[in-house]
């Protein structure tokens, strides 16, 4: 059974796990661009996969903009104290934050 990137992400909690989601988000952007060529999605909405951001300076900017907002937490969320963790939380919003 393949566990939900967020999953992932949220299990994050040192280095191994780190590449093993960055891998798996790698991985998962790569079958959504497969995915995209043979059958494209709205232009106004995501991908296959539910990427949002389709180029990396998106990608990018979605993930800074993200990790700005939630510095200090949000409502349902709360900043985890381990950084391996937060980095990848940061890096999954950059793929699904608009």
């Amino acid at each position: 059974m393949k566990i939900a990137l967020s999953t992932m992400a949220d299990e994050v909690h040192d280095e191994p796990s780190f590449l093993a989601f960055l891998e798996a988000l790698r991985a998962d952007w790569v079958d959504e661009r497969r995915k995209e060529k043979e059958q494209p999605s709205s232009p106004y909405g995501p991908g296959a996969n539910g990427w949002e951001n389709h180029t990396i300076g998106d990608f990018l900017d979605a993930a800074h903009s993200w990790a700005d907002a939630s510095a200090d937490g949000l409502q349902f969320y709360s900043v985890p104290q381990n950084p391996w963790c937060r980095m990848a939380q940061i890096l999954w919003m950059g793929k699904i934050y608009e």
